[in-house]
């Protein structure tokens, strides 16, 4: 039987381990990298993604940035993530569970990016695995949302890589790039039966996850 429940989880462990990937909360000490990172997948991220703020890659805004996702975590509200190889701890991307939702809901949308030097090398693919395993097994949801631009061909295959299923088209859904854009809509629910190994091992990566 599924277990349900009407409020928070109160036990969250904020470390993920996934297949060679690992996730966890982002810290002061990961700001070079991450900037340099994002830095350097700007053009490569910037069609999938709000339009950055002018300060965003500094320091300061990431120290906002993360007593923000401390904040949020401590609410129950998301749990953002920074992925990680694990054999060598290298940053790869980040990954959000995000807008979650309790009582009769139980759900959450999941946003994810990934830097374009680890693209198409299935790191996403296998954090958004773990990601859905952790919403399921220790947040006790339901149901994990996701919405991708229909041209995100990599991202779509990352979703469907995950189980996720494709449920519908929004219009003008969300503002990327500077333009509201149309957006297919994935979900994933505790119950769905699981993926057959061949599906599971694809290793397509999308850009980043709107």
């Amino acid at each position: 039987m599924a277990l349900f429940r009407l409020g928070p989880s109160t036990d969250h462990s904020t470390f993920v381990r996934g297949d060679g990937v690992l996730l966890r909360p982002a810290e002061m000490s990961d700001f070079q990298d991450w900037a340099r990172l994002r830095e350097h997948s700007r053009s490569f991220l910037t069609p999938w993604e709000p339009i950055w703020p002018s300060d965003d890659l500094t320091r300061a805004a990431f120290r906002r940035r993360v007593k923000r996702h401390a904040e949020e975590m401590a609410r129950d509200e998301a749990f953002p993530f920074l992925i990680f190889r694990a054999r060598d701890k290298a940053l790869v991307g980040g990954l959000t569970i995000g807008q979650i939702r309790r009582g009769v809901a139980q759900a959450a949308t999941i946003g994810y990016w990934v830097g374009m030097s680890y693209a198409g090398q299935g790191y996403m693919s296998r954090a958004v695995r773990a990601a859905v395993a952790y919403s399921f097994q220790t947040l006790r949801l339901h149901r994990v949302e996701a919405a991708c631009l229909p041209t995100n061909i990599a991202s779509i295959r990352v979703l469907e890589s995950a189980g996720f299923k494709r449920e519908g088209l929004a219009r003008s859904y969300l503002r990327i790039n500077g333009r509201w854009q149309d957006h297919l809509l994935f979900a994933v629910l505790e119950n769905d039966p699981p993926l057959p190994p061949r599906l599971r091992a694809r290793n397509d990566d999308g850009p980043a996850e709107s």
